[in-house]
């Protein structure tokens, strides 16, 4: 599941093989996606969409020296689940301009209150952005980058079918999910090898 130098395509590879891949990506990142309530969403990584996120990166940016190469693999490597842990994106989307500024003024912490829980145990709540601090005084970012570590005895029960749920508990902002959706399930579980 690592994010490795080799598993980089050149740019002139890349470009060939983007219209397949992305339509790859989007159907992966389309069962990994987990709404949180209407203005929370999980984007669960996976060494495939964190690739495609380098090699998009890379062609944009014109990026060939290898220098740049390797900034991008640092850069977004821990973003790769290892085998004990799922992690995920965090987007908080509110349409309304004013009303974003004033719900991320509100939800100041939200990122620790996130959870997921293997049916059995108690939840996991999310660490929460380890490259860098996306909070301050006023407001919580939109965006934030969440780790969930797992026992082996959890992923145990998730690789023998034990339900997977998530949700957020704030004091402004409660969700959860039910259970997932089983082909949801079977792609996350996919994190645990």
């Amino acid at each position: 599941m690592a994010l490795t130098r080799e598993s980089l395509l050149t740019l002139e590879a890349y470009a060939r093989a983007r219209p397949a891949l992305r339509a790859r990506v989007m159907a992966e990142k389309n069962l990994r996606r987990v709404f949180l309530g209407e203005h929370v969403v999980l984007i669960f990584e996976n060494e495939l969409l964190i690739r495609y996120q380098v090699q998009e990166m890379l062609r944009v940016e014109k990026i060939f020296e290898e220098d740049g190469i390797r900034h991008e693999l640092e850069s977004y490597a821990p973003l790769v689940p290892d085998g004990s842990n799922l992690k995920a994106t965090m987007q908080i989307e509110y349409a309304d301009e004013n009303q974003r500024k004033e719900m991320l003024a509100k939800l100041k912490g939200v990122e620790d209150r996130v959870w997921v829980c293997i049916a059995g145990f108690a939840p996991t709540f999310a660490i929460a952005d380890e490259d860098m601090e996306r909070e301050n005084e006023e407001k919580t970012s939109a965006v934030h980058f969440l780790r969930f570590e797992f026992t082996p005895e959890m992923i145990a029960a998730a690789k023998q079918g034990a339900a997977i749920s998530a949700g957020v508990d704030h004091p402004h902002y409660q969700a959860q999910t039910g259970p997932l959706a089983d082909a949801v399930r079977a792609t996350l579980v996919e994190d645990f090898s």
